[in-house]
């Protein structure tokens, strides 16, 4: 466990290092926005591309074999990354890092869900939120502080003793827990997968910087929509598929992975708009709006281990009603911003709304993931994952454009109703202040929206245990009409 906890902090660490650097390191290597956009988009292209496929991964090598190779992979690209000294060299190592990271997140699932008892699981999976939780919310606050002080060349140098840690940890402790499948590799599928799910996390995560009305956003989203439908209909139809799509023929799976895609693209309005918010109207510097979202982050963390102990004695719906309505009620805060609105009344109220996050993230998907049979776990955290990747990138783009629209047409209402002066510059910066602010404020009515949404749905969640594996139980209710059949002559 400790392997595979410092392994996963790591991996998820990383992705959300380079965000704040990404201005420096356009500087430093002469790029523009879009090419540097890719050092994220390509990283999250490969991860998303990769998860669907570990549920063949961990059915053809073993968990110690996985595990050496994801870290290994992530370590030397690490390397890569330290000591690039042009673009070209920082995205092949941004790339053989997601390589890893694709291997590792699904992996921690499937050895969790393997190694504990349905009873113990709400704990494990409570450390496990550890990584999962406060990494990704503690990156940008260390990337600001690195970057303001030092080189981002840092940044890596910081990743690559705990990426060497872990793996060293791994190749001394690491024992293999899964049985293998040896399963043949479907290369229609693989193509129709990464077609797939690699064109919709590249369209939506374009929509967020051109705009949906862009050729090549909309290209990307119908070459996505039309491989994945080929790619569900092909799995259907496979004895043994790349990706089992029928784990939603489970209840409770398909409603908390319904529960957590809503939950996540609630969660990214926060991340997103949060520090949009604070450096643009509040005019703070990237590390203090970073350090604003830390004691969220911390707090997110320490909670995690506490919320699984409970899960494991009462179960997620509690909890996740209780944890959504929290989120509910700061998210409807975060709709009455204004541009006088205090850093210390943000900091409050987004660390609130972690505290009600630290509720129901991990609970909900291990209430789900619980009702899978043995054989279904792989299947289950690769499509649970992949779900939440998708949802993260489609909530990214729907809620920076719907803040956008919104800011341009409250400053063209503005701009006409005051008759502003085009030179006046303290008055153009006012129209815009105030714009940002209402995109800000209507982007958060939908994240509101989308929490309720979540919180009705689970009034529904209840305990489970590992059901009947339907390919059993399809054979035995095949057998028993068979048997009901009147004997030939």
């Amino acid at each position: 466990m400790v392997a595979i906890i410092l392994g996963a902090f790591v991996t998820l660490l990383n992705q959300t290092l380079l965000n704040v650097a990404l201005p420096k390191i356009m500087e430093d290597l002469a790029i523009s926005t879009n090419t540097a956009q890719w050092l994220t988009t390509g990283f999250m292209l490969v991860n998303g591309v990769l998860i669907p496929l570990s549920a063949y991964f961990i059915g053809r090598f073993s968990t110690r074999q996985l595990f050496i190779t994801a870290m290994l992979l992530f370590l030397i690209g690490t390397i890569f990354c330290a000591f690039a000294g042009n673009f070209e060299f920082l995205m092949a190592g941004r790339i053989i890092q997601a390589a890893g990271a694709g291997i590792m997140m699904p992996l921690m699932s499937i050895v969790v869900l393997t190694i504990f008892k349905v009873e113990e699981r709400g704990k494990a999976m409570g450390m496990m939120g550890v990584a999962m939780i406060f990494a990704p919310a503690v990156g940008p606050t260390l990337s600001g502080w690195i970057v303001e002080h030092y080189h981002w060349h840092v940044l890596f140098y910081v990743i690559m003793p705990l990426a060497l840690i872990a793996l060293l940890v791994g190749l001394k402790y690491m024992k293999n827990v899964n049985e293998l499948t040896m399963p043949k590799l479907n290369a229609l599928g693989v193509i129709l997968s990464t077609l797939g799910f690699g064109g919709l996390l590249f369209g939506f995560s374009e929509a967020g910087n051109d705009g949906w009305d862009s050729a090549m956003v909309i290209v990307s989203l119908a070459v996505g929509a039309i491989a994945l439908v080929l790619f569900i209909l092909k799995e259907f139809f496979n004895k043994i598929p790349l990706l089992e799509f029928r784990v939603f023929r489970y209840d409770m799976f398909t409603l908390t992975t319904a529960i957590n895609i809503l939950v996540t693209m609630a969660m990214y309005a926060g991340m997103i708009l949060t520090p949009i918010y604070m450096q643009n109207i509040l005019g703070l510097t990237p590390i203090k709006s970073g350090l604003a979202l830390l004691p969220g982050a911390i707090l997110m963390g320490i909670m995690s281990p506490v919320t699984g102990a409970i899960f494991d004695k009462i179960g997620a719906r509690w909890l996740s009603v209780v944890g959504l309505l929290i989120t509910a009620a700061t998210t409807w805060e975060f709709t009455q911003l204004t541009v006088d609105t205090t850093y210390t009344h943000m900091v409050l109220i987004y660390t609130i709304r972690m505290f009600g996050m630290s509720l129901l993230m991990m609970p909900v998907q291990t209430a789900g993931m619980n009702q899978l049979p043995q054989r279904l776990n792989p299947h289950g955290s690769a499509m649970s994952q992949t779900l939440r990747t998708v949802g993260g990138a489609l909530g990214t783009a729907w809620l920076v454009t719907v803040m956008s629209t919104k800011a341009k047409s409250v400053a063209t209402e503005l701009m006409i109703a005051g008759q502003v002066d085009q030179n006046d510059k303290a008055a153009m910066l006012d129209v815009s202040n105030h714009a940002t602010v209402s995109g800000i404020n209507h982007a958060f009515q939908y994240a509101f929206w989308l929490t309720v949404s979540a919180l009705v749905l689970a009034f529904f969640i209840r305990k489970t245990k590992p059901a009947k594996d339907f390919a059993v139980k399809d054979h035995s209710e095949k057998n028993a009409s068979e048997a009901k059949k009147p004997a030939r002559a």
